[in-house]
């Protein structure tokens, strides 16, 4: 739904306007946000919203991936969804991490209902839902969020997950004994993956893939 290069810049400094009296902060706010135009437009595929003329593909969007400004500010832009989800859907089970959430129901025609609203309310914010990634299943099933399968009792890695890390883990190496990294990065690159699996039933799978791997020595350069 939500991503860095999808943020409409007039539509952020708006909200951000609505909170902020100061004009230097603006100011300065402004030209952080501009500072964004066009940096993602490589592969970009332009979304066009009811209301749209040609002018909109000029329309400035974008924030800068890596600043601490860009985290911050894509929760102010969505904190318009959950507004929306609380206030006016009413949902009693929701939440959100980024661009990804989840909305709990009884029963599916809610839940499409539901989307069809979001669907809706997302157009004032020049959004458009992954029609591919939100689907509506029963929790029994396993939901897929933030790279696990969480299940009533337990939570999954994604297969997909152990696959990538195995195939990065075997690139990492390569650079390694070439020398192209450090042990130090080497070692901060494994134990990220390794946190983050952790917080799934996850034992035998770290287990499975780590034993399979060691470390050689690196090159030695002349």
């Amino acid at each position: 739904m939500l991503s860095f290069p999808s943020v409409d810049h007039a539509l952020l400094y708006d909200l951000l306007a609505q909170r902020i009296a100061c004009p230097p902060t603006l100011s300065l706010i402004q030209r952080i946000i501009a500072s964004g135009a066009g940096i993602h437009d490589d592969g970009w595929e332009m979304q066009w919203f009811p209301g749209d003329d040609l002018l909109a593909a000029a329309r400035p969007r974008g924030l800068p991936i890596g600043n601490q400004t860009s985290q911050f500010w894509s929760n102010v832009y969505l904190n318009e969804l959950d507004k929306f989800v609380k206030q006016a859907l009413h949902c009693p089970a929701y939440l959100r991490y980024c661009d990804d959430f989840l909305l709990f129901a009884d029963d599916k025609p809610t839940l499409r209902h539901w989307r069809r609203e979001i669907e809706a309310f997302l157009v004032s914010l020049r959004l458009r839902l992954h029609a591919r990634k939100s689907p509506i299943y029963p929790v029994t099933s396993g939901i897929p969020f933030l790279g696990f399968l969480v299940f009533p009792g337990h939570r999954r890695l994604r297969r997909d997950n152990g696959v990538y890390f195995e195939r990065r883990l075997k690139r990492l190496l390569g650079r390694y004994v070439a020398g192209e990294i450090s042990r130090e990065e080497l070692d901060a690159s494994i134990r990220g993956w390794v946190a983050h699996a952790a917080h799934g039933d996850t034992w035998r799978l770290r287990w499975s893939i780590l034993r399979r791997f060691v470390i050689p020595p690196q090159e030695v350069r002349q």
